[in-house]
């Protein structure tokens, strides 16, 4: 889209300047202009008095036959040998949409010596598997990958593609919209069908977490995005089910490779597996030093949970950026999320609300964390933590 301005219509009243909330209007020679720092929001448009400002789709320089692309595909991560969580949680989501759109729902299985993963993908609810197999693919690479991604993609042609927002996922994604002409939308929250285009709405935060923008994609195919990690609950896995498994040679040689693993040094296990983990105690500024935060670590530990925190306390050095949880953090999804002297900045909260239960502890009985909390103690965390470390020792105990 673009917003046009008839010169010869306009009267140059100043309407559409005061209406724009960009400042992307000026005024030249007594007539409105328009900058680089236009959104094509519209504002100008209902402003005008005379009508000299229209908004207009841009024709696109290559036409699409978008009758043409159609089914629902996830891109199916694996490490190890084993599926990550996200991709079973966006089969579930998927499976929604393919049922409303009446497609197909395909996984993407990339590596080498992956076949009996199908399984799972099937069981978690796919009618088809794309299955690539080779030794080149045995371990992520963004050359190889993103080559295999959208060879695939031009042969088969997709409608709509679901991609995990991890390391992995961030990096395919973008590389592949760019190499098949199509846009990407990042790190969504929620997806949805839009009832008068029939596609895919997806929602994601804008302007640091204040407002939630819904992104259509109209004009290209396939529409793609990313989705955080425990946005969406797994779906209960049917190993009954059975599908189709196509398999595609790829066509990606060594030398094609321009990076090589030479080994992986694993510096966060399971103590900080955030999106993994089924019970998680985070703390943030009001823990007020670095040294309290042992009180925060042995409760996780009482509990076989893992520790989080607030962007705050990672800002303020206290805690690695991989234990964060929030918008610019993890997002996570646990059975049992304390938030301890976390006050439940919006950004804070986006990365935890679909947790089961959320426990809250904070001596401001006006927190904004009391609002999504199911349970909550007006007190110093100082003194609530170290009575609740003694009594789940001793129900453990006992």
């Amino acid at each position: 889209m673009a917003v046009i301005i008839d010169k010869e219509e306009c009267i140059g009243c100043s309407a559409c300047i005061s209406s724009c909330p960009f400042g992307a209007m000026v005024m030249e020679d007594g007539k409105a202009c328009i900058t680089d720092a236009c959104t094509v929001c519209g504002a100008c448009v209902d402003a005008c008095p005379v009508g000299a400002i229209t908004k207009e789709a841009q024709a696109s320089s290559v036409k699409i036959d978008k009758e043409a692309y159609t089914d629902v595909w996830v891109f199916i991560e694996q490490v190890e040998g084993e599926i990550r969580n996200v991709s079973h949680e966006l089969l579930g989501e998927g499976r929604k949409l393919a049922d409303t759109k009446g497609q197909k729902l395909a996984g993407v299985l990339i590596g080498d010596g992956v076949e009996a993963l199908a399984k799972q993908v099937f069981a978690s609810g796919a009618d088809k598997v794309y299955l690539i197999e080779a030794p080149e693919l045995k371990q992520y690479s963004t050359d190889g990958y993103t080559a295999v991604f959208t060879d695939l993609i031009n042969t088969y042609k997709p409608s709509v593609i679901l991609i995990g927002a991890t390391n992995d996922g961030r990096d395919l994604g973008p590389r592949v919209a760019c190499r098949v002409g199509t846009g990407l939308t990042a790190d969504c929250t929620n997806l949805g069908i839009d009832e008068q285009t029939g596609l895919v709405a997806w929602t994601r935060p804008a302007f640091g977490g204040n407002i939630m923008a819904t992104i259509l994609c109209p004009e290209h195919r396939p529409q793609m995005g990313t989705v955080r990690p425990k946005v969406f609950k797994r779906p209960e896995q049917d190993f009954a089910r059975s599908g189709e498994i196509v398999r595609v040679e790829s066509r990606v040689r060594s030398q094609d490779i321009r990076t090589k693993l030479l080994d992986l040094v694993k510096v966060c296990t399971t103590s900080c597996n955030l999106e993994e983990a089924e019970v998680i105690v985070a703390g943030g500024r009001g823990m007020c030093k670095p040294e309290n935060f042992c009180l925060i670590e042995e409760l996780a530990n009482v509990l076989g949970g893992v520790v989080g925190a607030s962007r705050a306390v990672v800002d303020a050095g206290w805690k690695p950026h991989f234990h964060q949880v929030g918008q610019t953090g993890k997002t996570v999804g646990p059975k049992v999320y304390f938030a301890c002297g976390i006050s439940g900045a919006i950004q804070h909260v986006a990365g935890m609300s679909s947790s089961d239960v959320v426990i809250a502890i904070n001596k401001d009985a006006d927190a904004p964390i009391f609002k999504v909390a199911d349970y909550g103690v007006v007190g110093d965390v100082m003194e609530i933590l170290p009575a609740l470390i003694e009594e789940f020792k001793k129900a453990k105990a006992g």
